[in-house]
């Protein structure tokens, strides 16, 4: 894929881009980069314009903010679409990209063609995830380090995490570079983002929804119990995985993401 980047409000934004046709984006998740989605582009490329964007003060993306909201990360996405003309895509969402996702979806409906929550959900955090993200606030501000080294393993399932150790110490490093105030910002803006349940009950585009069975931070019954709620919804549970489908379930992950977005721009 090929890097480039925008300069928006004064700072940079990067971005990955390979292939051409009807656009999928790939919006990785919290402490990632548009590197995880280098594997799903150069396939996805094949049939579609792969456009994978660095969330602001993820990857080379500069912060734009002491909070990154939802609708923030939504529009730096915006940005990059219009930048290259793409008026319509199927968005692909990991984690906190799926809640970007979902707030450029209500912000932007006349471009949604399909929409993929990736280990994803359209609720908002309960009082107790709220206080979760405060207490992980404080761990960052103290030891990001030590945050960082116990965080990354925990999002696979137990028995992946020998299998994956290679990925898992990649993620690891590359996460390191990433500064202690932007990991901040992004707990605190999905700390507080808004509940997307309404957006999904009156979706008039599909909408794939991938869980893991072993997933840590998504619950799998939670996922299940949205997925029946959109006018059309189609569902991979993976059984065999917990948070890292796109790594712990690759080809199949791969291949329903690519049958759903051949579909999905001709679905009506």
């Amino acid at each position: 894929m090929e890097s480039k980047t925008l300069i928006y409000n004064g700072q940079t934004l990067h971005y990955q881009i390979a292939g051409s046709g009807e656009a999928v984006v790939l919006l990785h998740g919290f402490m990632e980069s548009s590197n995880i989605w280098i594997p799903f582009g150069y396939e996805l490329a094949r049939n579609f314009l792969c456009i994978a964007p660095d969330l602001p003060g993820h990857g080379k993306s500069d912060m734009l903010a002491e909070v990154h909201s939802m609708e923030i990360n939504a529009d730096t996405v915006k940005a990059i679409l219009d930048e290259h003309q793409v008026k319509s895509c199927v968005l692909v969402g990991h984690s906190m990209g799926g809640y970007v996702s979902l707030a450029f979806a209500e912000k932007y409906p006349e471009m949604m063609k399909g929409l993929v929550l990736f280990h994803s959900t359209a609720l908002a955090d309960t009082e107790e995830g709220k206080r979760n993200r405060e207490r992980a606030i404080e761990i960052v501000r103290q030891n990001k380090q030590g945050f960082i080294a116990q965080f990354i393993p925990s999002l696979f399932a137990e028995f992946n995490v020998e299998r994956f150790k290679d990925q898992i110490d990649y993620l690891v490093q590359e996460t390191l570079q990433m500064k202690a105030e932007a990991i901040i910002a992004a707990q605190a803006g999905m700390k507080e983002r808004k509940s997307y349940i309404d957006l999904l009950t009156r979706a008039n585009y599909p909408i794939l929804i991938i869980a893991g069975k072993h997933d840590s931070r998504i619950p799998v019954d939670k996922v299940l119990a949205q997925a029946v709620l959109p006018p059309h919804s189609e569902v991979l549970l993976l059984a065999q995985a917990g948070h890292m489908g796109y790594i712990e379930a690759f080809k199949e992950t791969l291949g329903a993401v690519r049958y759903f977005a051949e579909r999905a721009f001709y679905w009506q």
